[in-house]
């Protein structure tokens, strides 16, 4: 039996869409955002060249649309306006491996080297945060209940408005899609997202669904005054 499955083992192992995987959270001596070296340091060292960056973002605009809104369900985040410290990490963080998403990565891939990561990034973060995104049920209690959450244990790091931290890696959170928003912060409290903060993991771990219901809650709803607009229609 071990001679039959042993070649799709190296087929899988060696398929140029299937990231190899990095040691994350889940081992030993693991170090959230490592400053040590690799692509993603190489990156941050760069200025990123908005109007290149333009033109690479244009694979990434079929799933996350050109005015980078993503998708209103949670299928893909909304982007635009994200700090560029954050993006270059978790795309880094995907093309070696560190935070799995099959299917962000053969995508991932194609850039061509740290000026190209730092030149989308630049580009991304460029683009207003659009209004119109996926919301939760706007139940007037949960909303409370979220923002005493929110309050007490997120505004430290994310900012009274979601708008993040870009030299300390935090993302913005104001515009994000409800759904996305739950599905990551769950992913963080049940161990799956592996290049999660420690810290992050320390707040959310004794949360219950209910709690991180209405958390996401009170985190899809907020807004950045001056970072935000309508979206247009697409341009071709």
């Amino acid at each position: 039996m071990a001679l039959v499955f042993a070649p799709v083992s190296v087929a899988l192992a060696d398929n140029p869409n299937v990231a190899t995987k990095k040691a994350g959270i889940e081992a030993k001596g693991y170090v959230w955002n490592d400053q040590s070296g690799g692509e993603k340091i190489e990156a941050l060292h760069k200025t990123g060249d908005v109007k290149n960056g333009k033109e690479a973002y244009e694979v990434c605009s079929a799933c996350h649309l050109p005015s980078g809104a993503g998708r209103p369900d949670g299928t893909f985040p909304q982007l635009a306006g994200q700090h560029a410290t954050v993006i270059i990490k978790q795309i880094a963080d995907i093309r070696e491996g560190l935070r799995d998403n099959p299917t962000m990565y053969p995508f991932a891939k194609t850039l061509s080297d740290a000026q190209e990561l730092a030149d989308v990034a630049a580009y991304i973060q460029t683009l207003c945060i659009p209004l119109d995104h996926g919301k939760g049920s706007g139940d007037a209690a949960l909303l409370a209940k979220g923002k005493e959450l929110y309050v007490k244990e997120c505004t430290t790091c994310h900012g009274k408005n979601g708008e993040g931290d870009a030299k300390k890696f935090y993302p913005v959170l104001a515009g994000q899609h409800y759904k996305y928003l739950l599905r990551q912060v769950t992913d963080i409290r049940d161990g799956k997202r592996r290049n999660a903060n420690p810290d992050m993991v320390k707040i959310v771990k004794k949360y219950s669904n209910a709690d991180l219901d209405a958390v996401v809650e009170y985190m899809s709803s907020l807004s950045m005054p001056g970072h935000m607009c309508k979206a247009g229609p697409a341009k071709h």
